[in-house]
């Protein structure tokens, strides 16, 4: 008996959400290591894809940049400007010895996935971690992260439900044909609606100005986030980042509105939150 897709992708849910939302809930190193699993295979997935354009990304490199940025917003240790700059000097000068292709794509292909995946998975750890590690605050963080993971998944949702009975203007034809305003909108609409609610029921820290203005940055955020990856694969030729997750794609797949989204928020949080 063959499973339907729609079959695959509800099963992997019901397996994988609760695990999500307890890595999220109890933080720490739980939190950790699931964020560097998703950066790590995200950056292996993109550097694939833009294998197909003739770069050949330093994965190498790439996955220990990655690792240092995540330990450095989990622990902070080092300022991450200077290794921005000691970055891009090992970088350039690595290719000097790597003779593949062109010098130009695989540099600034490999700065690009370091930056995109792993300074924007790095500020994921930073929202979790922007509370204190108290016994009555630090919670919060994993409450906070919660509630942008469901709000994604409800835009997502609403986006997809939406355009499919509604939709008849087409958002951005050239990255992703199915998608159109009125889903975007109901998205968007549906994102504010959940981090309201998210306030009513457990978010009793978050004042009502914050989850409107979060609610705001995900619906938007979130949505050009998957554009963004829609539009690389696109121009990588190919439909999803991998096939891993059975009915989902790959982990970039799954993971893009998280991450484009989490350090609009962790900016919104240091900046305007209270």
């Amino acid at each position: 008996m063959t499973v339907s897709n729609t079959a695959k992708r509800v099963w992997v849910s019901v397996f994988t959400i609760p695990l999500i939302l307890a890595a999220s809930y109890f933080g720490n190193l739980f939190f950790f290591m699931f964020v560097l699993m998703i950066a790590l295979v995200s950056f292996y997935e993109y550097g694939a894809l833009v294998k197909n354009k003739g770069a050949e990304v330093n994965l190498l490199l790439g996955y220990l940049a990655i690792i240092f940025l995540l330990t450095n917003q989990y622990n902070s240790f080092f300022d991450t400007y200077s290794f921005i700059l000691l970055l891009i000097v090992l970088l350039t000068g690595i290719e000097l010895f790597r003779n593949k292709n062109s010098a130009i794509y695989n540099t600034g292909s490999t700065l690009l996935g370091i930056f995109y995946i792993g300074l924007f998975s790095s500020s994921l750890i930073g929202v979790r971690e922007f509370y204190h590690k108290a016994d009555n605050v630090y919670n919060q963080g994993g409450l906070l992260i919660i509630a942008l993971f469901l709000t994604i998944w409800v835009c997502d949702s609403a986006a997809f439900f939406g355009g499919t009975a509604l939709g008849k203007h087409k958002l951005f034809p050239r990255v992703s044909p199915n998608k159109s305003w009125e889903g975007a909108f109901l998205g968007f609409i549906f994102a504010i609606v959940a981090m309201i609610l998210s306030k009513v029921i457990f978010l009793d820290f978050l004042d009502w100005t914050s989850a409107i203005a979060l609610g705001i940055i995900i619906g938007a955020i979130g949505q050009i986030g998957d554009l963004i990856e829609s539009l690389i694969k696109r121009d990588a030729g190919v439909k999803d980042s991998s096939n891993l997750i059975p009915g989902h794609g790959g982990i970039f797949d799954r993971f893009d509105s998280v991450l484009y989204t989490a350090p609009v928020v962790l900016l919104y949080l240091k900046y305007f939150g209270r």
